[in-house]
């Protein structure tokens, strides 16, 4: 335990410089100078951990297809199955869905972990609910009926006549003879596409840690992705997990763990919700923690009021999102129509900026001290659950809020009082020093465990565009998309390039970048959509970003993101941030005034009825 920790006492003043050496401090002890290269991909001899369909109740058979549409789909997740609905709704049918996995989903296909849940409110952050005419059965669904709705989505919409499950794409390439797309894929399909939408999430793709020693590893180990739920015992389409030991009556059992060890890595959103459940029905777990996540209790997980649900009216659903982010972004409004952790949280971290008279270097202090008091808060929380001051000191996070993701759970840190679960810090060697054919090493000792459980996240597009995507994108003049953005991510709001014509990106790249994921996704695929069928009714063949187009917006977020450069290097190193390299992360390649500005330039663009940076052809 460090001897230089900061006062905890909200009632004092708050020493800055202390603060800030403390957090420098924290963050050089896990600073590694082989950033996002600690990890190792999902390929080659550890392919199994990503490619193997723990889900799959069978293998597709079909003979390859070689024929023309007017539009692909590459992805069947949120924004996939939202992009068939809006082109379904725009009266264009003529499209065809390419899905690696064996259902609509995306992410949520493939986390069906025990206790995996979305974060955020359900009712803003699932995708149609107006729609589909559905509304949550609880305010933050479990996995089991979030991939239930994605299937709605697709019955309600008929996008599975139009869908290619277990169908991996393998290359894009531009015919400038044909002006059309001509995408191939893992079962000999050659389709011809007037336009193409790459809706292959954000963080979809499981990544490994480089620990010396992993392959080496008799037990059985998974990526927490791809739940290995005929060694744990469970049911992965449950719809309520509850980690105490009566439970609801309902809740599976991970019932053949009770006389094995089990062992998990990371400690980021994955692990803070399936942590619990393994030390409820394990013999012994370890968890090996690099950072500690800033976990704060939710408050509970109520019924939807099926009274409430019946008074809403249309347009509910993106009246509370906005809402929502607006809260979130310090808009002073009267009504917090979610009015949960992350609205209370927020709130109060804004309100410290938010005072009158304030110049820019007052506003920067000022949201400083605010995030160092949620920090203090967070650690008595800490303090408050977890009974064992050792383990509690080491829970502790020393970072400020926007560094990463904060965890909502309230069953995380009280697990830790459980005495068959045991916290292992690794901070101090940057991670587990090696995998045995045994165990897991660190600090020089060894853990004998009979299975590893890897929660250490997921791929992100914009730190290695061309691994997470995995195939050759080629447009005009057989250039790739990966050479064009050598240097970085250029676009005309994150959604196209130039060179690259009728081809639309959905996902994290120069535009707004916010806590909720769903509502991003959905303006960029109405947005999207829209363009489609605005080319099509104007008689165009092809519509291309310009290259001015693409510069201009590219200036617009590399200058805006300069202030965030300064504090994302005094993160800890996180996906936010590339893993402490500051540039690359996520934060640094958005439009830095948040969604709902994003969102307001986009639909000014639409309202200008210009189609402006965009050249038809």
């Amino acid at each position: 335990m460090q001897n230089d920790t900061p006062p905890d006492d909200t009632t004092s003043d708050i020493n800055i410089e202390t603060w800030r050496k403390k957090f420098l401090e924290e963050r050089d002890r896990r600073l590694r100078a082989d950033g996002e290269h600690q990890y190792i991909k999902a390929a080659g001899s550890f392919a199994r951990y990503l490619e193997e369909d723990p889900y799959a109740s069978e293998s597709v058979q079909r003979s390859p297809i070689v024929d023309e549409v007017e539009v692909v789909i590459i992805g069947g997740g949120f924004s996939g199955i939202m992009a068939g609905a809006y082109l379904r709704k725009a009266g264009i049918d003529d499209f065809r869905i390419l899905e690696t996995a064996s259902d609509f989903g995306g992410s949520w296909y493939w986390n069906r972990y025990p206790g995996a849940q979305c974060d955020i409110e359900g009712y803003i952050y699932l995708p149609l609910l107006e729609e589909t005419g559905y509304v949550p059965k609880v305010k933050y669904p479990f996995a089991g009926e979030i991939f239930q709705h994605c299937q709605r989505v697709g019955t309600h919409f008929n996008l599975y006549e139009n869908a290619c499950f277990q169908t991996k794409v393998n290359g894009l390439n531009w015919d400038e003879s044909l002006k059309r797309w001509i995408v191939r894929t893992n079962r000999d399909d050659a389709i011809k596409a007037r336009f193409v939408i790459l809706s292959v999430g954000v963080g979809g793709k499981a990544k490994l840690p480089g620990i010396p020693g992993i392959e080496d590893f008799e037990g059985v180990s998974f990526h927490s992705s791809h739940w290995d739920y005929d060694y744990t015992g469970g049911e992965p389409n449950a719809e309520r997990w509850d980690a105490s030991d009566e439970g609801d009556g309902g809740t599976p059992k991970l019932d053949k763990l009770g006389d094995k060890t089990v062992a998990v890595i990371g400690t980021g959103a994955s692990a803070i919700q399936c942590i619990p459940y393994l030390a409820r029905d394990a013999k012994q777990v370890y968890v090996f923690q690099r950072t500690p996540n800033m976990v704060s209790e939710r408050g509970g997980n109520p019924k939807t009021d099926p009274k409430w649900a019946e008074t809403l009216k249309p347009g509910w659903q993106k009246e509370r999102r906005e809402n929502f982010e607006d809260i979130v972004t310090g808009k002073p409004l009267e009504k917090d129509l979610v009015d949960d952790c992350w609205t209370h949280m927020l709130k109060k971290s804004k309100a410290m900026i938010m005072k009158p008279g304030l110049n820019t270097e007052e506003m920067k202090l000022a949201a400083e001290i605010g995030d160092i008091k949620l920090v203090q808060d967070v650690h008595k929380e800490v303090e408050s659950i977890v009974r064992d001051k050792e383990v509690a000191e080491a829970l502790k996070p020393w970072f400020r809020p926007g560094c990463k993701r904060p965890g909502y759970n309230d069953e995380y840190l009280a697990a830790f009082n459980r005495p068959n679960l045991e916290l292992v810090d690794v901070s101090d060697s940057k991670g587990v020093e090696k995998i045995t054919q045994t165990g897991v090493v660190a600090d020089g000792k060894e853990y004998q465990v009979d299975c590893i459980v890897f929660a250490t996240g997921f791929e992100i597009a914009i730190t290695d565009f061309k691994s997470f995507i995995g195939f050759d994108i080629v447009g005009r003049n057989s250039q790739s998309l990966y050479e064009h953005w050598g240097n970085g991510i250029r676009s005309l709001h994150g959604y196209g390039a130039h060179g690259f014509p009728n081809w639309f990106y959905i996902g994290f790249s120069q535009n707004g970048f916010g806590f909720n994921q769903g509502y991003m996704l959905d303006e960029q695929v109405r947005h999207v959509t829209y363009i489609i069928d605005q080319v099509r009714k104007r008689g165009a063949t092809v519509a291309e970003v310009s290259r001015e187009a693409e510069e201009k917006w590219d200036a617009t977020v590399r200058e805006m993101s300069r202030t965030n450069t300064e504090f994302l290097e005094a993160c800890t190193p996180g996906f936010y941030n590339n893993e402490g390299q500051s540039r690359g992360g996520i934060a640094s390649q958005a439009y830095s005034a948040g969604v709902r500005a994003f969102n307001d330039i986009l639909e000014q663009w639409r309202n200008d009825d210009k189609l402006e940076g965009l050249d038809l052809s």
